[in-house]
């Protein structure tokens, strides 16, 4: 092997001299060792120095070693995103490098990692390395192939899907660009030429995008594979090989994003028309083979075409492989001829796979829905969503990141984006933004471009200002509105007609921006869904009336064709008949997305239970759709099955977010609520509550959890009880004052969160503080602390109704979701919600009309199965104090959603041992839609 090795770099040293190519050489002889999944490498790396600058320091990426243990940046980083496997993987299915030696022209050296990431590598060298000059690096080390569950590549039961497998040179612009393995797949790699020798046994197959020979021994197939110009390297070795090669016009495509619905020549067709379209897009692919696996697609799918039933076939097999293939195909077209720092600049290349996208899907497929077939779906083609046209989902999914204000700039660093916005919403953005610049500049300056940038950068490092030059060469058109604000900012463009007049042989329109984006909009005449006209406006800062000629129509409208991300839409448009409203109601089953024509007003089957209405039948009436809105109402009344009357609710609620991206408040929001509902057999109660609040941003968008301030003044009344041993008139018509704090930051190793509460009534006040943390340990144990005080700061009452509960609390406001609040004894009296004291056991002093403070302690002992030990102290006045404590077995199947509680010991002695026992258990259920989405959602947004 060191013979081999020898002469393959003897070869480059003598091409050195006759080239002018300063490309890396890069040697590497692995062995796959399938029982203990490793490959030994020895590997030499011709690194020439391409800067202007000596080079004092050389590093080198080391991504395989990110698997290593949990304090890797990968590890962290799949921590933020709540993934905890690699954290707490068992060492068996966890990687990582072993270096033998590093030697720099055949002399050792020292090396060390970064203080910030293991899978950097630092060396400082003997001898400067000068401008142009070259030296070469030998390493020889192992690899230990860690399980695919952490990143999908890795190794799996019958494959080994290898990515960022080796040691390459890190990439020098100006200054080394150092970044470690985030499971991000955009390792920054200068462009090299290959020559590998891969030794596998006999049963596995070796797949790749490089020129291949094939040799064998006794045991084991020998791969040799060259590749010139390349970056990336990616080799799928299997025993079962389900990769096809698809031998197209101009390139040969090795994949295994298969589809068994579609024969071979079919799918040939399919891949020539693909690589026609991006050849008349962009221009010619670099290099003769290409390797698309399936894990390509898998990280990166198009969303919402497997998110839909499978078993109603919404799509077919054509379309549905065209349009997997095509998003596989792009991003490996662009990635391997474009050479971008994908996490700092990665908005051009996003942009331009989603550009591709559209236009491919505009011309091969201009009517296809979103929902596929599920719109001719009799019952179903009535909603708005399921007569969006496919690249209607483009500006649908940015208008729902916008509303909720969860976007981020295009030109924001990639390691920065919360999931949801890189993955999907900024890579919308950005194709949009291109479709909109094209639209806006016309004669075809934008396709021009693309093509140039291509044709020009190919095979090189680039930016994304060098298309932003290429452009402003083309236009004497001010584009400061999308190279500025669109790219650097995350402004919402939002215009919306605000009057129209009719003149003799004009109309006059007045267009009002509601934001602060000053960009270009599209000005429409429509007649029966049919443009009559249209034009183009130059970017309005305030207020601007346009006279535009009558044509036939009847509406005028901004953004018809939706060419542009806006917030709003249900403004754009002003009919020129007279008419009371401009946008007349309509009754809508089901929340669907909106209607800009029309005022929508959602009737939604709904349903709830408590002991005593029984089962809860009613209708939900509100404005309420997929998109968020500044104003919301829902009215839901409810006929109760048991009590035989009507009950429901009522909410309305305002939300203002700020522009200002250097406040702190994120949106401050006010409204009113109320609802009746029954708190016991034949008695209600009725709340009437005005709220508001403001809620703080994150530092950062990754960040989750929050800061808020809230302010409510609730209104009770409760039907009196004439049967009652102890009447108690001060429970029955109350209201209380509360304004409070909470904090959370509910990460999934620490979770820690707080509120202060001060509640004002007439004849009481308090104070509370409730704080709890959750720790996972490094066992994958749970450890659970909760802190609770309050204090009354006055206390007049007489009864123990208002007062704090060790055990069983009154809820006297009716916040929280009991199904049978009332019951003393039977099923639903065991329903625990974490509350006040927070204790399991019934205990002989539960009421505290001073003071009441309580620790709440769990620890794991075996996956969900916990050991809960509470300790409170209970002061009344007039009496002493009184110390609570209790201990017991917890079952956390998910925290906070359905939990059981088992009483062991308390001051009651042996909780087991005592009659009824099964009466004693607890147990936690939450049926909040809500709180359930919420906790699913977490590290998306």
């Amino acid at each position: 092997m060191k013979k081999i090795l020898n002469f393959s770099f003897l070869f480059y040293l003598l091409s050195i001299g006759v080239s002018s190519a300063q490309n890396n050489k890069i040697t590497i002889n692995v062995i796959l060792d399938a029982e203990i999944h490793e490959l030994k490498i020895q590997q030499e790396i011709v690194f020439h120095n391409n800067t202007n600058t000596t080079l004092d320091t050389i590093y080198l990426h080391n991504w395989a070693d990110g698997y290593k243990n949990k304090n890797t940046p990968l590890s962290k980083r799949l921590i933020e995103n709540y993934d905890r496997n690699l954290h707490f993987s068992k060492e068996k299915f966890r990687g990582f490098s072993d270096i033998k030696n590093i030697s720099i022209n055949y002399s050792s050296v020292a090396w060390r990692t970064t203080k910030k990431a293991i899978d950097i590598i630092e060396i400082s060298l003997k001898n400067s390395l000068k401008p142009k000059d070259s030296i070469i690096i030998s390493a020889t080390y192992t690899v230990k192939i860690p399980s695919d569950r952490f990143t999908k590549y890795g190794r799996s039961n019958n494959a080994y899907n290898l990515r960022y497998w080796y040691l390459v040179p890190a990439f020098q612009d100006n200054d080394w660009k150092l970044m470690s393995n985030l499971d991000m797949d955009d390792l920054l790699m200068e462009l090299s030429d290959y020559n590998i020798t891969f030794k596998i046994p006999n049963n596995y197959n070796l797949n790749s995008g490089l020129s291949t020979t094939i040799t064998k021994d006794e045991n084991n197939k020998i791969y040799h594979l060259i590749g010139k110009n390349r970056i990336d390297i990616e080799l799928n070795i299997n025993k079962q090989n389900d990769f096809e090669v698809f031998n197209t016009d101009n390139i040969s495509i090795k994949t295994n994003l298969n589809s068994d619905k579609l024969n071979t020549g079919v799918k040939t067709n399919i891949l020539n028309r693909e690589i026609a379209f991006i050849e008349k897009y962009l221009g010619k692919y670099p290099h003769e083979k290409l390797l698309i696996n399936k894990i390509t697609y898998s990280k990166n799918p198009v969303y919402g075409l497997n998110q839909l039933p499978s078993f109603l076939r919404p799509f077919s097999d054509v379309f549905e492989w065209d349009i997997k293939m095509f998003k596989a195909l792009t991003e490996k077209y662009l990635n391997n001829a474009i050479i971008v720092n994908k996490r700092q600049d990665s908005w051009l290349i996003d942009g331009l796979q989603s550009y591709l996208m559209m236009e491919y899907v505009e011309e091969n497929y201009p009517e296809m829905k979103a929902t596929g077939n599920i719109s001719k779906i009799w019952g179903l083609r009535k909603f708005n969503f399921t007569q969006l046209k496919f690249n209607d989902k483009y500006p649908l999914v940015y208008q729902f990141a916008a509303r909720k204000n969860v976007d981020q700039p295009l030109n924001m660093r990639a390691d920065s984006l919360s999931n949801f916005n890189r993955k999907i919403v900024n890579k919308y953005k950005a194709g949009i933004g291109l479709r909109y610049l094209n639209e806006f500049l016309k004669d075809d300056i934008v396709p021009s471009t693309v093509k140039q940038f291509y044709k020009e950068n190919t095979l090189k490092f680039t930016h994304s200002n060098t298309f932003k030059d290429l452009v402003l060469n083309k236009t004497n058109k001010d584009l400061s509105w999308f190279f500025g604000d669109y790219i650097e900012s995350k402004k919402k463009i939002d215009y919306t007609i605000s009057e129209v007049e009719i003149l003799k042989d004009s109309v006059a329109v007045t267009i009002k921006n509601k934001r602060d984006i000053s960009a270009p909009i599209a000005l429409y005449g429509i007649k029966n869904k049919a443009i009559l006209f249209k034009k183009w406006i130059p970017g309005i800062d305030s207020i601007k009336t346009v006279v535009i000629p009558k044509n036939g129509f009847d509406k005028v409208s901004l953004n018809y064709e939706y060419l542009y991300p806006e917030l709003n839409l249900r403004d754009n448009w002003r009919s020129l008949d007279k008419k009371l409203f401009n946008r007349p109601l309509q009754l809508k089953f089901l929340r669907d997305i909106e209607d800009p024509y029309y005022n929508q007003l959602y009737y939604t089957p709904i349903y709830k239970y408590n002991y005593y209405d029984g089962l809860q039948l009613g209708v939900s009436l509100g404005n309420k759709t997929i998109l968020n809105k500044n104003f919301i109402y829902k009215i839901s009344p409810y006929y109760g099955t048991k009590s035989k009357n009507l009950v429901g609710s009522f909410s309305t609620i305002y939300r203002h977010i700020l522009k200002n991206k250097n406040s702190k408040i994120d949106k401050y929001y006010f409204g009113v609520s109320g609802s009746s509902f029954h708190y016991a057999p034949g008695l209600a109660y009725r709340s009437f509550s005005p709220y508001a609040g403001i809620q703080f941003k994150r530092k950062k968008l990754r960040d989750v959890g929050g800061r808020s301030i809230f302010i409510n003044y609730v209104n009770i009344k409760r039907d009196f009880d004439p049967n009652a041993i102890d009447q108690n008139p001060e429970a029955n018509k109350y209201s209380v004052f509360n304004i409070g704090y909470s904090y959370s930051k509910p990460n999934i190793i620490e979770d820690l969160r707080y509120t202060a509460n001060l509640e004002l009534a007439n004849k009481f006040s308090k104070a509370t503080v409730d704080l709890r943390y959750r720790l996972l340990t490094d066992k994958n144990r749970q450890f659970d602390f909760r802190f609770y005080t309050g204090v009354f700061l006055n206390n007049k009452t007489t009864s123990d109704y208002f007062n704090f509960g060790l055990t069983h609390q009154t809820d006297y406001l009716f916040r929280l979701n009991y199904l049978g609040r009332s019951e003393g004894s039977g099923f639903f009296s065991q329903q625990y919600i974490t509350n006040e004291g927070g204790f399991k056991s019934s205990l002989q002093k539960n009421y505290a009309n001073q003071w009441l403070s309580s620790f709440n302690v769990s620890v794991g002992i075996w996956r969900w199965a916990e050991l809960y030990n509470d300790i409170g102290f209970v002061k009344s006045k007039g009496d002493p104090l009184y110390f609570a404590y209790e201990n017991g077995v917890r079952l956390n199947f998910i925290h906070e959603i359905m939990e059981v509680y088992f009483p062991l010991y308390s001051n009651n002695g042996w909780e087991t041992g005592q009659p009824n026992y099964s009466s004693k258990i607890r147990f936690v259920l939450t049926i909040n839609p809500k709180k359930i989405i919420n906790f699913v959602k977490r590290g998306y947004y």
